[in-house]
Protein backbone atom coordinates (compact mmCIF):
# COMPACT_ATOMS: atom_id res chain seq x y z
CA UNK A 1 0.00 0.00 0.00
CA UNK A 2 1.09 3.62 -1.02
CA UNK A 3 2.06 5.87 2.11
CA UNK A 4 0.22 9.06 1.81
CA UNK A 5 2.31 11.43 0.00
CA UNK A 6 4.87 13.73 2.46
CA UNK A 7 7.29 16.84 1.82
CA UNK A 8 11.61 15.65 1.73
CA UNK A 9 11.67 18.38 4.00
CA UNK A 10 9.62 17.99 6.31
CA UNK A 11 10.05 15.37 9.26
CA UNK A 12 8.28 12.08 9.42
CA UNK A 13 6.46 13.58 12.66
CA UNK A 14 4.27 15.38 10.51
CA UNK A 15 1.71 14.40 8.62
CA UNK A 16 0.31 16.39 6.49
CA UNK A 17 -1.88 14.33 3.31
CA UNK A 18 -2.30 16.04 0.24
CA UNK A 19 -5.38 14.35 -1.41
CA UNK A 20 -6.24 14.79 -5.13
CA UNK A 21 -9.49 12.56 -4.97
CA UNK A 22 -10.75 9.98 -2.86
CA UNK A 23 -11.20 6.35 -4.24
CA UNK A 24 -14.31 4.98 -3.21
CA UNK A 25 -14.95 1.27 -2.12
CA UNK A 26 -15.95 -0.28 -5.21
CA UNK A 27 -18.95 -2.25 -3.52
CA UNK A 28 -22.01 -3.78 -5.00
CA UNK A 29 -23.96 -1.24 -2.74
CA UNK A 30 -22.02 1.94 -3.68
CA UNK A 31 -24.65 3.84 -5.92
CA UNK A 32 -21.23 5.24 -7.88
CA UNK A 33 -20.02 3.72 -10.42
CA UNK A 34 -16.50 3.69 -11.64
CA UNK A 35 -15.40 6.52 -13.91
CA UNK A 36 -13.83 5.14 -17.35
CA UNK A 37 -10.96 6.36 -19.07
CA UNK A 38 -11.51 8.59 -21.95
CA UNK A 39 -11.36 6.29 -25.07
CA UNK A 40 -8.91 7.09 -27.61
CA UNK A 41 -9.94 6.96 -31.54
CA UNK A 42 -9.66 3.13 -32.41
CA UNK A 43 -8.70 1.68 -28.48
CA UNK A 44 -11.54 0.42 -26.51
CA UNK A 45 -12.25 2.26 -23.26
CA UNK A 46 -11.11 0.97 -19.57
CA UNK A 47 -12.26 0.80 -16.55
CA UNK A 48 -9.46 3.06 -14.89
CA UNK A 49 -7.84 1.10 -11.99
CA UNK A 50 -6.84 2.65 -9.36
CA UNK A 51 -4.57 1.34 -5.88
CA UNK A 52 -6.15 1.82 -2.83
CA UNK A 53 -4.92 4.05 -0.39
CA UNK A 54 -3.52 2.90 2.87
CA UNK A 55 -2.84 4.02 6.45
CA UNK A 56 0.96 3.99 7.31
CA UNK A 57 0.47 0.49 9.75
CA UNK A 58 -0.98 -1.39 7.27
CA UNK A 59 -4.14 -1.78 9.16
CA UNK A 60 -6.16 -1.76 6.10
CA UNK A 61 -7.87 1.39 3.68
CA UNK A 62 -8.80 4.39 5.28
CA UNK A 63 -12.19 5.36 5.20
CA UNK A 64 -13.56 8.82 3.90
CA UNK A 65 -14.20 10.42 7.19
CA UNK A 66 -10.80 9.47 8.60
CA UNK A 67 -9.06 11.04 5.78
CA UNK A 68 -11.20 14.09 5.97
CA UNK A 69 -10.53 14.30 9.91
CA UNK A 70 -7.36 14.35 8.93
CA UNK A 71 -7.59 17.20 6.20
CA UNK A 72 -9.57 19.09 9.03
CA UNK A 73 -7.10 18.62 11.73
CA UNK A 74 -4.29 19.48 9.40
CA UNK A 75 -4.99 23.73 9.05
CA UNK A 76 -2.87 25.61 11.25
CA UNK A 77 0.39 26.29 10.28
CA UNK A 78 3.12 24.88 12.01
CA UNK A 79 6.52 26.96 13.25
CA UNK A 80 9.95 26.58 11.51
CA UNK A 81 10.97 23.94 13.64
CA UNK A 82 7.56 21.96 13.01
CA UNK A 83 7.03 21.68 16.78
CA UNK A 84 3.68 23.16 17.07
CA UNK A 85 1.10 25.81 15.50
CA UNK A 86 1.68 29.51 15.47
CA UNK A 87 0.50 30.82 18.71
CA UNK A 88 -0.31 34.34 17.96
CA UNK A 89 -3.14 35.28 15.21
CA UNK A 90 -1.65 36.49 11.80
CA UNK A 91 -2.66 38.75 8.93
CA UNK A 92 -1.96 39.25 5.30
CA UNK A 93 0.84 41.21 5.02
CA UNK A 94 3.31 42.35 2.11
CA UNK A 95 5.49 39.04 2.12
CA UNK A 96 3.43 35.94 1.60
CA UNK A 97 6.55 34.14 2.82
CA UNK A 98 6.49 35.74 6.55
CA UNK A 99 4.04 35.56 9.15
CA UNK A 100 2.71 39.53 10.05
CA UNK A 101 0.38 40.23 13.09
CA UNK A 102 -1.61 43.43 13.67
CA UNK A 103 -0.49 46.81 16.62
CA UNK A 104 -3.54 45.61 18.52
CA UNK A 105 -2.14 41.60 18.75
CA UNK A 106 1.47 43.40 19.28
CA UNK A 107 -0.50 45.43 22.02
CA UNK A 108 -2.07 42.19 23.44
CA UNK A 109 1.63 40.77 23.55
CA UNK A 110 3.31 43.44 25.39
CA UNK A 111 -0.09 43.52 28.11
CA UNK A 112 0.85 40.26 28.97
CA UNK A 113 -2.20 38.27 27.63
CA UNK A 114 0.18 35.64 26.31
CA UNK A 115 2.02 35.95 29.44
CA UNK A 116 1.77 31.64 30.21
CA UNK A 117 2.77 30.59 27.20
CA UNK A 118 5.26 33.03 26.02
CA UNK A 119 8.16 33.25 28.02
CA UNK A 120 10.65 36.11 26.53
CA UNK A 121 9.36 38.66 23.78
CA UNK A 122 12.70 40.26 21.20
CA UNK A 123 11.03 43.21 19.78
CA UNK A 124 13.73 43.87 17.19
CA UNK A 125 13.04 47.98 16.02
CA UNK A 126 15.05 47.66 12.83
CA UNK A 127 14.85 51.46 12.07
CA UNK A 128 17.91 53.81 11.69
CA UNK A 129 19.48 54.62 15.18
CA UNK A 130 17.89 58.70 15.06
CA UNK A 131 14.39 57.09 13.99
CA UNK A 132 14.75 55.07 17.53
CA UNK A 133 15.81 57.53 19.65
CA UNK A 134 12.74 59.59 18.23
CA UNK A 135 10.25 57.63 19.43
CA UNK A 136 9.95 53.85 19.13
CA UNK A 137 7.90 50.82 21.14
CA UNK A 138 8.69 50.35 24.95
CA UNK A 139 11.17 47.38 25.94
CA UNK A 140 12.04 47.17 21.61
CA UNK A 141 15.73 46.28 20.76
CA UNK A 142 17.56 48.68 18.06
CA UNK A 143 18.50 46.34 15.53
CA UNK A 144 19.55 48.57 12.40
CA UNK A 145 22.50 46.21 11.07
CA UNK A 146 22.80 42.84 10.19
CA UNK A 147 25.92 42.38 12.49
CA UNK A 148 23.83 43.70 15.43
CA UNK A 149 20.92 41.29 15.02
CA UNK A 150 23.46 38.32 14.47
CA UNK A 151 25.59 39.51 17.79
CA UNK A 152 22.17 40.18 19.96
CA UNK A 153 20.07 37.04 18.72
CA UNK A 154 22.47 34.33 17.82
CA UNK A 155 25.89 34.71 19.12
CA UNK A 156 24.03 33.87 22.83
CA UNK A 157 20.58 32.53 21.53
CA UNK A 158 17.79 33.50 23.88
CA UNK A 159 16.80 29.98 25.71
CA UNK A 160 13.55 29.81 27.93
CA UNK A 161 13.90 28.73 31.84
CA UNK A 162 10.52 26.96 31.22
CA UNK A 163 10.88 24.29 27.73
CA UNK A 164 6.53 24.37 27.63
CA UNK A 165 6.89 28.63 27.62
CA UNK A 166 8.12 30.35 24.25
CA UNK A 167 10.38 32.74 22.65
CA UNK A 168 9.25 34.82 20.05
CA UNK A 169 10.41 37.52 17.67
CA UNK A 170 8.95 40.27 16.10
CA UNK A 171 10.57 42.50 13.43
CA UNK A 172 9.28 45.96 12.29
CA UNK A 173 10.62 49.00 10.38
CA UNK A 174 9.13 52.49 9.72
CA UNK A 175 6.66 50.99 7.46
CA UNK A 176 7.45 47.02 7.62
CA UNK A 177 7.92 46.77 4.15
CA UNK A 178 11.37 46.62 3.61
CA UNK A 179 14.07 46.63 6.10
CA UNK A 180 12.05 44.80 8.83
CA UNK A 181 11.03 41.67 6.47
CA UNK A 182 14.63 41.81 5.24
CA UNK A 183 16.21 41.26 8.84
CA UNK A 184 13.57 38.56 9.66
CA UNK A 185 15.03 36.65 6.51
CA UNK A 186 18.55 36.86 7.61
CA UNK A 187 17.69 35.77 11.01
CA UNK A 188 15.81 32.34 9.85
CA UNK A 189 18.59 31.94 7.19
CA UNK A 190 21.74 32.31 9.65
CA UNK A 191 19.87 30.36 12.64
CA UNK A 192 19.47 27.36 9.81
CA UNK A 193 23.00 27.43 8.67
CA UNK A 194 23.93 27.13 12.59
CA UNK A 195 21.26 24.47 13.02
CA UNK A 196 20.47 20.95 11.92
CA UNK A 197 17.18 20.60 10.24
CA UNK A 198 14.60 21.67 11.34
CA UNK A 199 16.10 22.50 14.98
CA UNK A 200 15.85 26.33 15.46
CA UNK A 201 16.78 28.42 18.06
CA UNK A 202 14.41 31.07 16.83
CA UNK A 203 11.43 29.37 15.10
CA UNK A 204 8.66 31.72 16.07
CA UNK A 205 9.32 34.88 13.83
CA UNK A 206 6.66 37.40 13.28
CA UNK A 207 6.81 41.22 11.60
CA UNK A 208 4.32 43.78 12.70
CA UNK A 209 2.26 44.43 9.61
CA UNK A 210 2.55 48.92 9.62
CA UNK A 211 5.47 48.69 11.16
CA UNK A 212 6.00 52.04 13.90
CA UNK A 213 4.03 54.34 11.39
CA UNK A 214 0.56 52.91 11.93
CA UNK A 215 1.09 51.32 15.30
CA UNK A 216 1.96 54.99 16.93
CA UNK A 217 -1.20 56.64 15.91
CA UNK A 218 -3.53 54.12 17.48
CA UNK A 219 -1.17 53.26 20.85
CA UNK A 220 1.43 56.18 21.73
CA UNK A 221 0.86 55.41 25.49
CA UNK A 222 2.67 52.02 24.60
CA UNK A 223 6.04 54.35 22.73
CA UNK A 224 8.62 56.06 24.46
CA UNK A 225 9.27 58.93 23.94
CA UNK A 226 5.90 59.66 22.62
CA UNK A 227 6.61 60.38 18.75
CA UNK A 228 7.42 59.63 15.51
CA UNK A 229 10.77 60.51 13.73
CA UNK A 230 10.18 59.39 9.78
CA UNK A 231 13.26 57.55 7.93
CA UNK A 232 13.12 61.11 5.63
CA UNK A 233 13.07 63.46 8.32
CA UNK A 234 14.25 66.94 7.36
CA UNK A 235 16.91 67.43 10.21
CA UNK A 236 18.56 63.52 9.58
CA UNK A 237 19.71 63.60 5.95
CA UNK A 238 22.96 63.11 6.77
CA UNK A 239 22.81 60.49 9.30
CA UNK A 240 20.44 58.35 6.75
CA UNK A 241 23.28 59.00 4.12
CA UNK A 242 25.54 57.23 6.74
CA UNK A 243 23.77 54.44 7.49
CA UNK A 244 22.14 53.65 3.46
CA UNK A 245 26.32 53.22 3.00
CA UNK A 246 26.45 50.82 5.65
CA UNK A 247 23.68 48.79 5.24
CA UNK A 248 25.32 48.04 1.64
Amino acid sequence: CRQLFRSPSMPSSVIRPILKRLDRPQDRDTPVKPKRRRSVAGTPSEEAVAEPVCDEEGGGKLRGEEIENLLANDHRELIGDFSKAYLLQTVEGKHQDLKYISPEMMVAVLTGQFSSLIESCVIVDCRYPYEYEGGHIKGAVNLPMEQDVEEFLLKKPIVPFDASKRVIVIFHCEFSSERGPRMCRFVREKDRACNEYPHLHYPELYVLKGGYREFFPQYQSHCEPQDYRPMHHEDFKEDLRKFRLKSR
